[in-house]
């Protein structure tokens, strides 16, 4: 079991981080009492085939004495459960201009200090737990997409190349556009199938059809161009943070040319992405 704990100071990008390590396929919880700690980590042992990747939040807002929180970690390892510890750490002026823009107070600041004194005493509270840390990650100049991505280099083995995943999908114009749709691509210029008598009630996953709409060249210079800008796209969608990319080809109703250019875009990005899924909306109709 992979099991990281993260804290840091308030307003540093804690939630960022589990959104990033959520997308990473962590089960992750927030802001767990300290005293509550060893007890999910049991849970989650006894049934690793669920709890295979789990992140777990931890700062000021649980309260409690920091010394306990270390007490907690010592005996979550003596039960056998290797831990790794996130901090996030940030400039102070940083953090009061971050609480200005999202007109937030700082947690401690409810005990009746200014947001200075308060996060000045937030890091003596998470000072030890900041000497601890497997990986201690300054935000201070990170944007949401940097931390993401730096995140994503630390904890994704295979990097950040496997994080989008890719949906390519098959419609027709004539029942609407998909509503989930990133990028939409007509295809009624290409050799139509429906006007061939015996491809009529095939559809364009059989060899007749595809090579049928495949045929003359245009097909061939479609994809060449198609295919040169996704590659384009993938590494900047990701740069920015996004972790899904629904594609959709169109014809008219769905059945024979965007079928076989859906299929075809999905077997040349295969060849150099992770998770491609394949959808004909329309083609059974």
């Amino acid at each position: 079991m992979q099991f990281i704990i993260i804290s840091g100071m308030s307003g540093s990008g804690k939630s960022r981080a589990v959104a990033a390590l959520e997308d990473l396929g962590y089960y992750c919880v927030d802001n767990l009492p300290i005293a509550l700690i060893p007890t999910f980590a049991q849970v989650c042992m006894a049934a690793t085939e669920q709890y295979q990747k789990v992140a777990l939040v931890t700062d000021v807002r649980a309260g409690g004495n920091f010394d306990q929180l270390l007490s907690s970690l010592d005996s979550i390892r003596s039960m056998g459960c290797d831990y790794r510890i996130l901090f996030l750490d940030t400039a102070t002026q940083t953090l009061i201009n971050r609480f200005k823009e999202t007109r937030r107070k700082h947690p401690l600041m409810n005990e009746g200090l200014s947001m200075t004194q308060a996060i000045q005493r937030e890091r003596e509270m998470l000072e030890g737990i900041r000497g601890k840390a497997d990986y201690v990650v300054n935000t201070t100049r990170l944007s949401a997409a940097g931390l993401r991505d730096h995140l994503i280099r630390l904890f994704s083995p295979g990097g950040s190349e496997r994080l989008l995943d890719i949906s390519v999908q098959s419609f027709g114009f004539k029942y609407g556009i998909p509503t989930e749709a990133d990028l939409v691509f007509d295809v009624r210029f290409l050799p139509n199938p429906y006007y061939e008598i015996s491809l009529r009630e095939h559809n364009g996953t059989e060899k007749e059809v595809r090579d049928y709409v495949f045929q003359g060249g245009t097909a061939d210079e479609l994809m060449n161009h198609l295919t040169a800008l996704i590659d384009f796209l993938i590494p900047r969608y990701i740069a920015e943070g996004k972790t899904s990319l629904v594609i959709c080809i169109g014809c008219t109703g769905g059945k024979h040319r965007s079928v076989a250019i859906t299929e075809a875009l999905a077997e040349h990005l295969r060849g150099n992405n992770g998770s491609v899924t394949v959808t004909h909306r329309d083609f059974m109709r």
